[in-house]
């Protein structure tokens, strides 16, 4: 009989986690699985960790990991992974945004198909805001348009992974951490779950419109160089334009001379090009800030407590 492990990061989840950890259980009676839980607290500033202990003390089922403060969701996925054992692994949230009666589902897939890899995607965005939906949308047929992975719309974190796939995963050790498009950049055969989108069970949730769209940036350029090829591409056009645009001037002031200052025009040139320029020294940072902290070699995360063996 083989053995899951379901990873859940927690940040502020302390009205879900008592739910969500009997709606697991719920659906996990029928299934030949042992199972457990590892709660990722990440950080939490309300009383997700006393809620996550209370249940550790009555459940074998329950483990738990938590953070010195919060180092993000990336880092709790990798630091659940880092410390899971089991055959099988499944990573999911505890806001019920990922049907934990999906899990059943999920376990008999991968245990009756040569499938390395159960993932799950919405099919809707209800519930969602509309420019946030539109602006998501066009994140992924950026990143699939420009990259070497392939993002399936709607893609969520949770899934189902075996043990090889778990350990490719972790291969990738880098310290900015994209992990659908890693999920996506290790190969294995997967099979996609749909549904239709679920709103918060309780509280609200701490991705921003902006930390949203930080997030995207840091999926753009971990995985691809388009926009350093960008930056070079507008330099060699601007420096055409300017080029036909000077040899323009010279002609007419030959051949007819210069009544008009230019003024205006001279100004609107000169912040448009100089907008261009902070736009790829923009590209060129990001790039050099993700080296710079690489090179740091600071860790993913750092544990304050957890009741895992080390």
């Amino acid at each position: 009989m083989n053995n899951l492990e379901i990873i859940v990061p927690a940040f502020n989840e302390e009205k879900n986690i008592s739910d969500f950890f009997h709606a697991v259980s719920n659906e996990l009676e029928s299934v030949n699985v042992d199972w457990k839980i590892i709660f990722v607290n990440d950080g939490s500033k309300d009383d997700t960790l006393t809620v996550i202990k209370k249940l550790a003390a009555v459940r074998n089922e329950v483990a738990y990991i938590s953070f010195s403060k919060n180092f993000g969701k990336e880092s709790a996925l990798y630091a659940g992974l880092k410390k899971s054992t089991a055959d099988y692994v499944i990573i999911m949230d505890a806001d019920f945004q990922d049907p934990p009666s999906l899990i059943p589902e999920m376990i008999d897939c991968i245990e009756n198909s040569n499938y390395d890899v159960i993932s799950s995607r919405r099919t809707t965005r209800e519930g969602e805001p509309a420019i946030r939906s539109l602006f998501a949308r066009m994140f992924y047929k950026i990143i699939n348009r420009f990259t070497n992975i392939n993002l399936v719309d709607g893609a969520r974190d949770f899934r189902l992974m075996t043990r090889q796939v778990v350990d490719a995963v972790l291969e990738l050790g880098e310290y900015n951490r994209f992990s659908k498009g890693i999920f996506d950049w290790v190969g294995f055969n997967t099979h996609w779950i749909e549904y239709e989108n679920i709103e918060r069970n309780e509280g609200e949730t701490s991705w921003s419109f902006w930390s949203l769209f930080k997030y995207s940036i840091e999926g753009i350029v971990s995985f691809t160089t388009a926009p350093l090829n960008l930056a070079t591409v507008l330099g060699l056009v601007i420096s055409l334009i300017s080029f036909i645009a000077i040899l323009f001037i010279v002609v007419r002031t030959i051949l007819f001379g210069d009544p008009v200052e230019g003024w205006p025009s001279t100004i609107s040139i000169v912040l448009f090009v100089g907008g261009i320029q902070l736009f790829t020294i923009g590209i060129l940072g990001q790039y050099i800030s993700r080296i710079y902290l690489e090179t740091k070699k600071r860790p993913l995360y750092l544990i304050k407590e957890t009741n895992l063996e080390e």
